[in-house]
């Protein structure tokens, strides 16, 4: 594509391209229609065409003949640009999507693969299932594969978050919350008694009360999306937060359809 790396190289193309059909009634106007630019910017570019010799015009107006010079030009240019969009096509004939996974036992290249959830995590193994895909290269149990081709839906129960809103340090912070209550939650799990998969946190607070109890925190930054997220893959999500800051938490949620519980963790 080096024929069409100065500037307007390619306009000077189209120019000529359309002169050498040799319309006796091609006008600027025209010109500028096709190629969706202005009339002066038609008028500029034949006059450097004609000072170059590509063109030959009588007072700079139509009718616009091409030269010899410029039916060589065009070849050129037109190989050029053949050439690369031909080099475009084939690597586009051989483009291919790739997803990764872990492959839950070793696989082979070329082979095809069940693909499943768990924990939010997408896997790949030898058994059927409803989603498959190709494995693109080999890859040993517990490490990335490579995976094209996928088809099918892959079983997925989008998660619940339960949220216990806590008092605010002005209503007594964690001296006024019922970690009793939060413990029975936790072991407990969601309104449909599913386990909780992940603990989130909003607030200083909440980072105290998780502590106390002794609870992993898996999420603090950007908790309502990232609680939405999680949800998402098939994961319930305990949420500690304070005072107003369930609002977000309940727009994040409600926005993508995801079940929620909200708590009061006040004592």
């Amino acid at each position: 594509m080096k024929a069409f790396k100065k500037r307007g190289a390619l306009t000077h193309f189209q120019i000529l391209s359309e002169i050498s059909k040799q319309d006796p009634h091609l006008k600027q106007k025209d010109l500028a229609e096709k190629l969706d630019i202005t009339i002066q910017a038609v008028s500029e570019n034949i006059k450097t065409l004609i000072e170059l010799g590509y063109i030959n015009s009588k007072d700079g107006r139509s009718p616009y003949k091409i030269t010899q010079k410029g039916i060589d030009k065009v070849k050129r240019d037109a190989i050029s640009l053949r050439k690369y969009s031909d080099s475009v096509l084939e690597t586009m004939n051989h483009y291919k999507t790739i997803w990764p996974a872990i492959a839950s036992e070793n696989l082979e290249k070329n082979q095809m693969v069940g693909l499943y959830m768990e924990d939010g995590v997408l896997y790949a193994h030898k058994k059927n299932e409803a989603a498959t895909g190709i494995v693109i290269d080999d890859a040993e149990a517990g490490s990335d594969v490579a995976l094209t081709n996928l088809t099918g839906i892959i079983d997925m129960t989008v998660g619940e978050a339960t949220i216990i809103n806590l008092p605010t340090i002005k209503e007594g912070g964690s001296k006024a919350t019922d970690i009793d209550l939060i413990q029975n939650v936790y072991e407990k799990g969601t309104k449909n008694n599913k386990k909780i998969d992940k603990i989130a946190v909003a607030g200083t607070i909440a980072r105290v009360i998780a502590d106390k109890l002794g609870l992993d925190i898996n999420i603090q930054f950007a908790a309502p999306q990232a609680t939405a997220n999680a949800a998402r893959k098939g994961l319930n999500v305990l949420v500690l937060c304070v005072g107003d800051m369930t609002k977000s938490f309940v727009r994040e949620l409600e926005g993508e359809k995801i079940k929620y519980n909200i708590i009061d963790g006040r004592k």
